[in-house]
C-alpha cells in the first residue's frame, strides 16, 4: 500500500470516528417515540401501507390480537401458486408466461390469449441494436445483479416515449421489460466469465420457440443442450419467485418510485438495487456458502450431534460468516412453512435422487430441521420458524447447473413480473405519492463561527 493509499485509509477511519461520535440514536428512542422500525409492528407484522389485488401472502393468523402460526398460503390474484404449479405440471406444460399475464392482468388467460402474449414475448427478447456491445460488453461488472440494474436504466435512452405514463406506454413497456431481463442477465454473466474469469464467453441466437425457462437454459449452457424435465423445473422456479405481495422490499421500492410519478427504468432499476442485498434476494447465494462451509467442517453429514453443534458456533457467531444467521430459515410472514420452499424441496429431493445427490439433499433436511432447536438454545428464541424459499432455490439451481453468479438475478428475472404488475396497480389505482415521517432527534443549537469551533 502507498503512501497516499495508507493516508486516506487513515482519514477515512478518522471520519467513521467522528460519524460515530454524532450519530448514534439508542434502541429505547424508536419505543419511546412509537417508531416501527423497518416498517414492523411489535409482533413482527408490517405496517399496513397499500391496498392491491395482485397478490396474497398467508402466514399466521390472529386470534385476540394475538399472532398464532399458521401453514403458509401464496395466491396469485386469488389463485393459489401451489394450484398453478399443479396444474402447469399435470398438463406437461410451461406456466411462466402465463403467471406473468395473470399478474399483469388479473384473469388466466384463454390458450389463444396465451399464444399471442407469447408471440410478444418473443419479439422483444432481442437486445436494441448495439444494447449489448456498449452497455454490456465495454462495461462488465462483477457483480451480474448491478449489470442488470445499469442495463434496465440504459434502456430509457433507447424507448422513444421513456416517460409517458399513460398505461397503453406503462403496459408496453413493462412487457418489453420482463422479455429483456433474461438476455441481459445471460449477456451479463458471458461478459463477467470472460473479462474477471478469464474464460470462453459464448452468445448463442435465440430460438423464437423457446419459453423463458428454455431460453436462459439455451444461452447460459455452452452446447445448448437441456432436457425438458430441467428446463420445466426451472419454469417451476420461475413461477414462485414471481411475486409475493406488494410489503416485500424491492416490490415496495417498485411502488415508491412509481408513486413519484417516475419512468419505469428508474422504478425497476431500483428494485433490482433492492433485491441484491443479502437480507432480500442475495440469501439464496448465502445459503449456498453457508452450506459449502457447513458440509466442509462438519466430518459426519448424518450424525445430527456433529450438524447441531456446528450451527451453534454460527449462531454464536463463531463459524460461518460471522453474522450469526442460519440463512433460509424464518421468514417475516411465514411461520409453520413456506408454499414456495414446499415445492422447491419437492422437487430437490426428486432431482437428488436421480443425480446421485442424496446425501447433500438430505444434509439440508437436516439443517432445516435443526434450525429452531438451534435457535431455542443458543438465544432463547422459541419463535417458529422454517425454511424459506431461498434454502432450497439454490440447490435446485446448482443442480440444473446454474453456475451462483447467477442465483439471484434468475430471482429478479422472475420477479420483474410482480414489479410490474405493482408498478402499473400504483400508478393507476392509488395516485399519491409515499411520504412516510421520520422523528427528528437534533436538538436546536447556534450557529458557531468557525474561529471558535474545537
Amino acid at each position: 500500500m502507498g503512501d497516499m493509499q495508507q493516508d486516506q485509509r487513515i482519514g477515512f477511519q478518522t471520519l467513521c470516528e467522528e460519524f460515530r461520535a454524532n450519530n448514534q440514536i439508542p434502541p429505547e428512542k424508536f419505543d419511546l417515540y412509537q417508531v416501527k422500525r423497518g416498517l414492523r409492528n411489535p409482533d413482527g407484522t408490517g405496517v399496513m401501507a397499500g391496498l392491491t389485488r395482485i397478490c396474497n401472502v398467508h402466514g399466521y393468523l390472529i386470534n385476540d390480537g394475538e399472532r398464532i402460526p399458521d401453514a403458509g398460503k401464496l395466491t396469485y390474484r386469488g389463485i393459489s401458486v401451489s394450484d398453478i404449479v399443479e396444474g402447469c405440471t399435470r398438463e406437461n406444460r410451461f406456466g411462466f408466461e402465463e403467471v406473468v399475464w395473470l399478474l399483469l392482468f388479473g384473469q388466466q388467460p384463454a390458450q389463444h390469449q396465451l399464444d399471442g402474449f407469447n408471440r410478444l414475448l418473443n419479439s422483444f427478447r432481442e437486445l436494441p441494436e448495439y444494447f449489448a456491445e456498449d452497455m454490456i460488453i465495454k462495461a462488465p461488472s462483477r457483480n451480474i445483479m448491478n449489470k442488470l440494474a445499469r442495463s434496465v436504466l440504459a434502456l430509457y435512452s433507447y424507448d422513444e416515449q421513456p416517460d409517458d405514463s399513460s398505461l397503453e406506454n406503462n403496459m408496453r413497456q413493462a412487457i418489453q421489460l420482463i422479455a429483456r431481463l433474461p438476455a441481459i442477465m445471460t449477456y451479463a454473466y458471458q461478459v463477467k466469465r470472460r473479462h474477471f474469469d478469464k474464460e470462453s464467453m459464448f452468445f448463442h441466437p435465440l430460438n423464437p420457440n423457446h419459453s423463458t425457462a428454455e431460453a436462459i437454459l439455451n444461452a447460459i449452457r455452452p452446447d445448448r443442450v437441456f432436457t425438458d424435465e430441467e428446463a420445466k423445473l426451472l419454469d417451476i422456479c420461475l413461477i414462485l419467485h414471481a411475486e409475493h405481495g406488494g410489503g416485500n422490499n424491492s416490490t415496495f421500492t417498485a411502488r415508491v418510485l412509481s408513486s413519484t410519478g417516475t419512468d419505469i427504468y428508474s422504478s425497476i432499476s431500483a428494485a433490482i438495487g433492492s433485491l441484491k442485498g443479502p437480507r432480500h434476494g442475495g440469501a439464496n447465494h448465502r445459503v449456498m456458502m453457508m452450506m459449502d462451509d457447513l458440509m466442509e467442517h462438519v466430518e459426519n453429514w448424518e450424525n445430527e450431534d456433529e450438524v447441531e453443534s456446528y450451527l451453534e458456533k454460527i449462531v454464536r457467531k463463531e463459524a460461518g460468516d460471522r453474522s450469526g444467521l442460519i440463512y433460509g430459515m424464518g421468514h417475516a410472514v411465514y411461520t409453520l412453512s413456506d408454499p414456495r420452499a414446499v415445492i422447491l424441496k419437492k422437487n430437490a429431493r426428486e432431482m437428488a435422487e436421480k443425480h446421485g445427490l442424496l446425501r447433500k439433499f438430505e444434509l439440508f433436511e437436516r439443517v432445516e430441521k435443526l434450525a429452531p432447536d438451534v435457535f431455542a438454545k443458543v438465544k432463547n428464541d422459541t419463535k417458529v420458524i422454517s425454511a424459506n424459499v431461498d434454502f432450497y432455490s439454490g440447490l435446485v439451481y446448482e443442480m440444473l447447473g446454474i453456475p451462483s453468479d447467477l442465483y439471484t438475478p434468475m430471482f429478479a428475472v422472475s420477479r420483474i413480473a410482480g414489479w410490474c404488475a405493482h408498478r402499473i396497480e400504483e400508478m393507476e389505482t392509488c395516485g399519491r405519492i409515499m411520504r412516510p415521517a421520520y422523528r427528528s432527534l437534533a436538538q436546536n443549537r447556534l450557529y458557531m463561527p468557525i474561529e471558535k469551533r474545537g
